[in-house]
């Protein structure tokens, strides 16, 4: 019997990506659902897709920025179940400028929704993941999580605060002996639309010419990773690394802090 087998999620981004990939892995497995993404359209795709249509699942839309919106829809979910198994803090966006040039819009924009977002699904659901003997809370942080890189500024701020916060909020719930167990995830390149549906400080940078840059380095398809993530999340890891490049940069970064930008070669031929 699957792990997730009869037990309940609740995913955010759910309507491409990873978060697809997740949904149509755990109504796969028997997991009752539970879905929210801020494009309607999208999500009804990824219900259209799930491979056991008599389960389970209610979609919603929602924006992960705005926490009315998400304590509403907790609310739904409360009047549904008394209880969940799991929760995924998912929904993402991109956002492509240099540190110094960057629109101070587009900077909230993404930290809204990158890491606002997962403390508003974090603090919504985190009751009903309080009440099921064993539950997992996964946050989605990323490879740029761990690294600094240029013109990503904006996007590493969100994700190493999430890694930030997630620690620590892991650390209160085993000093309160909470049965939610939180797993923050890093992913490397995951063939996703992330980058193609990015915000670019550069005019003349279209998103297909973002999505084919992307492309070259994103080596994970979802359901890879997806497939990774449930089986972290049973297994009750603290964090995961998500992929080859994602092992890799984490090593060199933790072994050389200062240098290891030169190392991965993120820095310009002539640079310092």
């Amino acid at each position: 019997m699957a792990y997730f087998d009869g037990k309940r999620a609740a995913v955010t981004g759910a309507g491409s990506g990873i978060g697809r990939a997740l949904a149509l892995a755990l109504n796969g497995q028997g997991c009752a659902l539970w879905l929210c993404d801020v494009d309607e359209a999208a999500l009804a795709e990824t219900v259209a897709a799930l491979p056991r249509p008599d389960l389970p699942c209610a979609a919603a839309p929602v924006d992960v920025a705005d926490r009315d919106a998400v304590f509403a829809w907790r609310d739904a979910v409360a009047a549904a179940t008394d209880a969940l198994e799991l929760v995924v803090n998912n929904a993402g966006v991109g956002l492509v400028a240099g540190a110094a040039e960057a629109r101070i819009e587009d900077l909230r924009w993404l930290m809204d929704i990158n890491f606002y977002g997962v403390v508003h699904g974090t603090q919504a659901f985190l009751p009903l993941l309080e009440r099921a003997p064993r539950s997992h809370l996964v946050n989605l942080s990323s490879l740029f999580g761990l690294i600094g890189v240029p013109t990503q500024s904006a996007y590493n701020a969100a994700k190493f605060a999430v890694r930030g916060y997630s620690e620590a909020l892991r650390q209160e719930l085993v000093l309160a002996g909470s049965p939610v167990e939180l797993c923050c995830v890093h992913p490397g390149g995951v063939d996703t639309h992330i980058a193609r549906n990015a915000r670019s400080a550069d005019p003349a940078d279209t998103p297909q010419a973002r999505a084919e840059a992307f492309r070259a380095f994103a080596r994970t398809a979802p359901d890879a990773a997806a497939a990774q993530i449930l089986r972290a999340a049973e297994r009750g890891r603290a964090r995961l690394l998500l992929g080859g490049d994602a092992r890799l940069a984490s090593l060199i970064a933790t072994l050389f802090p200062v240098r290891y930008p030169r190392l991965l070669g993120l820095h310009r031929a002539g640079g310092r």
